[in-house]
């Protein structure tokens, strides 16, 4: 049974900060890269991703690897 202690979006590998952009809505906020961006309905949309609080936790948490692993 793997362990979802320390799970948390901000420590996932697939956590983007997303401060080099400034769009973040608050300090703590990124983009989940785990998927593909979705979609909009309009054809010249551009996909987006999901933005998550460093906090949340979805249940695809990778740990991020570093440079020892």
């Amino acid at each position: 049974m793997a362990t979802t202690q320390g799970a948390a979006c901000n420590s996932c590998r697939y956590f983007d900060d997303h401060k080099l952009n400034g769009a973040a809505a608050s300090a703590d906020a990124g983009l989940c890269r785990f998927n593909p961006p979705v979609s909009q309905p309009d054809p010249q949309g551009h996909g987006l991703w999901p933005v998550v609080a460093g906090q949340d936790w979805c249940g695809h948490f990778t740990a991020e690897q570093t440079a020892a692993e």
